[in-house]
């Protein structure tokens, strides 16, 4: 797979529906980037498992799509026909089932990962931990913050956590074609200066 990198505006989302919940102060409880882990299943997982302060509902063609940003990360859940694939990146000490579970690593440096599935499915992903100078880090979150204003993406500004003036953002940003289905998510740690980028693709035979 291609470096990740951000992707300029698809516009090809043909059905969506959307949640903001930008009023609500979730503060920036973030788990340390040590603790990070990601996971994925064969099976679509409870919602109330996690706390979710943005979400977005995609369909597009034959397979539809749920992003979700929480506060340890963020949650993909994929469905195509009778299959469904659901992407984790939360905190180890995050109680999460056993059932069906296909990938689960510690979200250290960069690794790659590639599942087929029944029926010629195929999804692939690629995630990578950044860890930046205080000024790095602060660019960066900074040039996110622009991503806000993308009518396809996904973003949400956690409130400070006390400790330091600025708090987390998420940014999620889906590219959808006919046979396939990419997902870009960028999370931001100021209490460590890092940043964890994943990009998952879910591809059609």
């Amino acid at each position: 797979m291609s470096e990740i990198r951000p992707l300029p505006s698809a516009g090809l989302v043909q059905t969506y529906e959307h949640r903001f919940l930008r009023t609500v102060a979730v503060l920036s409880v973030r788990p340390k980037v040590t603790e990070l882990v990601f996971v994925v299943y064969g099976r679509p997982l409870h919602p109330e498992l996690f706390q979710v302060v943005q979400s977005r509902h995609i369909e597009y063609g034959s397979y539809r799509a749920k992003l979700q940003i929480t506060t340890a990360g963020h949650v993909i859940s994929w469905n195509y026909a009778d299959l469904v694939l659901t992407e984790v990146a939360t905190s180890a000490q995050h109680p999460l089932p056993e059932l069906r579970r296909l990938i689960c690593h510690r979200l250290r440096e960069s690794r790659q990962e590639r599942i087929q599935c029944r029926g010629g499915i195929l999804y692939q992903v690629q995630f990578h931990l950044d860890r930046l100078s205080p000024e790095e880090f602060w660019a960066f979150q900074q040039e996110l913050s622009l991503a806000d204003q993308e009518p396809e993406g996904l973003y949400y500004k956690f409130a400070s956590n006390g400790r330091i003036a600025v708090g987390a953002v998420s940014y999620m940003h889906p590219e959808c074609r006919q046979r396939c289905f990419r997902i870009q998510a960028f999370h931001t740690f100021p209490d460590d200066y890092a940043i964890v980028k994943t990009e998952s693709l879910f591809q059609l035979p």
